[in-house]
């Protein structure tokens, strides 16, 4: 085997050349992740803007499935972790250093107080997801677990036993002892709107597809592949105490909804009334850089002392130098306050839009977490997947980025990075109005 020197100049941007080497290349696995029917290639980004490689210019309202959250690029996170490679790229955690300690600390802080709060950083969120789990079942020394219909909480084997998506399911055996209760969906629920029903069922469930004991239960506040689903007041806290009444931990997972997302509350779980026992969390946390983490009671982690768990890249200096950076930021440019101020001014707007066009059945979400529903008849609430499709490919040709989600594929979801401007909402609306237009709607 002989290792080819690279060439001078040794990235090709030619559209031609990127689509025939990834698909050489990629794994049929990797290559499946595809949202438009012809490629979309960007190549580089600035707050809440895209370029790709044409130099076409787009409002990104996906934030990279929101990863970005300060922003793309942003010069102070850039800056952070410029320093932090210059001095040291990584240092294992059998060996000290006072980055990551710093913001294991500095994310510590931002939960309840009056509790001793540990943090365990991960890679990613569904390495998190896999932790909280075994933590849960370590700890309470049972297995059974309950999630949500509907739910996600990543792709490994681990998460994926408690995502509630058939689409992200792959067809082998799961991970057993999790049982599935009804999301509490107050569009289209299977009780309707309230939450007692649904809370019935969190009891049926333990009743009936459990031992009766749980190791915990998992709960996305706002469900994001779902569509933008908030747990309605009372449901979390109603939840929380039957699952505790089985002997469960609470466990929320903030991975999309979390810093600042929302507006109201810089964790999603906060509105609720609640102090989980474990709070799971990735993506915006590191602005697109790998960085999850697993923020606990101390007295749950200690559960796992005797054996260690060890992430390659769990708490790398350079990626909790970033961290440490894109809190700041938030709390620097009040990105949580931009996200309530012109996150409301856009859902308003959109709430317009729906009155302009029958397709659009639901206009729901908080901050800059929200979403519209598509259906064929607002009576029936028939998913209008493949209208929803035509959309969202016209969506690219008027220069935004958005994601298309939910179950039926019937929902486009806007989680843009928080630094999203007023000035933006006018053009989103003006761009999303043509698409819907250009579509035949």
């Amino acid at each position: 085997m002989s290792i080819k020197s690279k060439p001078e100049s040794d990235v090709d941007w030619s559209t031609e050349s990127i689509v025939n080497r990834r698909n050489q290349y990629y794994a049929a696995s990797q290559r499946k992740f595809v949202p438009y029917k012809e490629p979309l290639i960007f190549q580089r980004g600035s707050g809440q803007y895209l370029w790709d490689e044409k130099g076409n210019k787009y409002i990104d309202l996906l934030g990279m499935n929101v990863c970005i959250s300060v922003g793309h690029s942003h010069p102070k996170v850039v800056s952070a972790a410029t320093k932090q490679m210059q001095d040291l790229m990584h240092c294992t955690t059998m060996f000290y250093h006072p980055v990551p300690a710093h913001y294991a600390q500095e994310l510590a802080s931002t939960m309840p107080s009056g509790h001793d709060w540990v943090v365990h950083l991960t890679n990613s969120g569904a390495e998190a997801i896999d932790l909280a789990l075994l933590m849960a079942r370590s700890f309470t020394g049972n297995h059974d677990m309950l999630a949500l219909r509907n739910s996600y909480h990543g792709a490994t084997m681990g998460a994926q036993s408690l995502t509630g998506i058939s689409g992200f399911r792959h067809n082998l055996a799961q991970p057993g002892g999790v049982a599935f209760v009804p999301e509490p969906n107050q569009y289209r629920g299977i009780f309707g709107e309230g939450v007692q029903g649904y809370l019935d069922e969190v009891e049926q469930q333990i009743r009936c597809a459990t031992t009766g004991k749980l190791a915990g239960m998992i709960i996305e506040p706002v469900q994001g592949y779902a569509g933008i689903i908030s747990m309605p007041d009372g449901y979390i806290k109603g939840a929380f105490e039957r699952v505790r009444q089985a002997g469960g931990l609470t466990i929320i997972d903030e991975v999309q909804s979390g810093v600042g997302r929302t507006g109201s509350n810089f964790w999603a779980f906060e509105k609720h009334d609640v102090v989980p026992d474990i709070v799971i969390m990735a993506k915006g946390i590191g602005n697109g850089i790998p960085l999850g983490a697993v923020v606990v009671k101390r007295h749950i982690a200690e559960a796992m002392s005797d054996k260690f768990l060890f992430h390659t890249y769990g708490a790398n200096p350079v990626a909790s130098a970033v961290g440490r950076e894109v809190l700041s930021v938030i709390r620097e440019e009040k990105l949580q306050q931009n996200a309530a101020k012109v996150g409301e001014v856009l859902k308003n707007s959109l709430v317009e839009l729906k009155a302009k066009f029958p397709i659009i059945g639901d206009v729901r979400g908080n901050g800059l977490m929200l979403a519209i529903e598509l259906v064929r008849d607002r009576k029936s609430k028939q998913p209008a997947t493949e209208e929803t499709a035509a959309i969202f490919e016209q969506t690219r040709h008027e220069g935004i980025v958005i994601s298309k989600s939910g179950p039926d594929r019937s929902v486009l979801r806007m989680v843009p990075p928080l630094c999203l401007s007023l000035s933006d909402v006018d053009h989103v609306i003006e761009r999303m109005e043509r698409s819907f237009k250009k579509a035949g709607f």
